[in-house]
């Protein structure tokens, strides 16, 4: 039986692999943007690409497009889908920036994660009241509008998460 440790050592080996294979490209767009955030956006695709095809597996080969009875409830099939994928990306998206983006933060995984999960909700709503205003209030197509939120949330999530779930203690 693994340890903890033993765990911890593997993810932070796994980390360090994948820091080293995107910092190979990162040369290309020194002159654009800092090394972090340029991890912090290929970490965030990967996983972006990640949640679109589990997603698309999930609604398709395991749901089969058919609804979900869970006795007391009925879920439609691209909700339960969304309910199926949500905590597998959430965790996947948290380690990357744990190990990949933000190894060098020395807080708590626990206070990390909790953290994590306000930046999360934030953006959930910066996401509805965002979509709201540019959608319902000043008639900009939801796609558009979907794109121009997610650049936004883009920055705040970055700055939040540098700031605050993986700063850097002065222990």
């Amino acid at each position: 039986m693994k340890k903890k440790g033993e765990n911890k050592n593997i993810l932070m080996r796994i980390g360090d692999w994948i820091r080293t294979v995107i910092d190979f490209f990162y040369p290309l767009f020194r002159r654009y943007m800092s090394q972090q955030f340029f991890r912090y956006g290929v970490t965030g695709v990967a996983n972006l690409m990640f949640d679109w095809v589990l997603y698309f597996f999930i609604y398709n080969y395991i749901l089969r497009q058919q609804m979900l009875n869970l006795g007391i409830v009925t879920l439609s099939s691209h909700i339960a889908s969304f309910a199926i994928k949500f905590p597998i990306v959430l965790a996947t998206g948290f380690l990357l920036q744990k190990y990949v983006t933000f190894a060098e933060s020395n807080l708590h995984s626990g206070r990390q994660l909790f953290r994590y999960l306000v930046v999360y909700g934030i953006n959930i709503l910066i996401n509805y009241f965002g979509l709201k205003l540019l959608v319902d209030g000043l008639q900009v197509y939801p796609s558009i509008s979907n794109m121009i939120i997610s650049i936004i949330t883009v920055f705040i999530s970055y700055f939040l998460q540098k700031q605050y779930t993986f700063r850097t203690s002065n222990l």
